[in-house]
């Protein structure tokens, strides 16, 4: 899984944001889970991203297969109805780069969403806060939106959980 940036936490503590090969990089002294449990998020989604710290960090190497590999470009199958290649071979552009656009832009729409960025931020705090003092009540100020609320009751919080919390919400 490819993401443009992630999160790492030991514990309660915030180790790294940013792009995945550098969050790894800070991450993996961390990986013997001796200072705590390490976990790493997708920073857009809020999704848990496993690694099998055992191998050896390896260099990113693109999958081989169909495609233009080089170029990260992975072939896959579509299944559309018959009115929608219609209208995609209509387009100016060939139907691959016309459906590229279109998944680019909803990416870009769904990226400014709040309601997206609150849903990540409760992904990550339900593995990371769980077990913080008030954490339900806090859970329930992030999700009716109240941000005040949450970053009070966070700031009671442990580690770098207050910082974190304020910063994002």
């Amino acid at each position: 899984m490819e993401t443009n940036l992630c999160i790492a936490f030991v514990g309660s503590r915030h180790l790294a944001t940013g792009p995945l090969a550098e969050v790894l990089t800070a991450a993996r002294p961390y990986s013997d889970n001796l200072r705590g449990p390490l976990l790493i998020f997708d920073h857009e989604t809020g999704g848990q991203l496993d690694f099998d710290w055992s191998e050896p960090p390896q260099p990113s190497a693109l999958r081989p297969g169909p495609g233009r590999p080089k170029l990260g470009v992975v072939s896959t199958e579509v299944t559309l109805l018959p009115r929608h290649w219609a209208w995609l071979n209509a387009q100016p552009a060939k139907a691959s780069a016309t459906l590229r656009r279109l998944v680019e832009e909803a990416m870009k729409q769904e990226a400014g969403d709040p309601k997206k960025r609150l849903e990540a931020l409760g992904e990550v705090l339900w593995a990371v806060a769980g077990n913080e003092p008030g954490f339900e009540e806090a859970s329930r100020a992030l999700y009716a939106g109240n941000r005040a609320r949450l970053v009070e009751i966070s700031s009671q919080w442990s580690g770098d959980l207050p910082a974190f919390v304020r910063e994002w919400a």
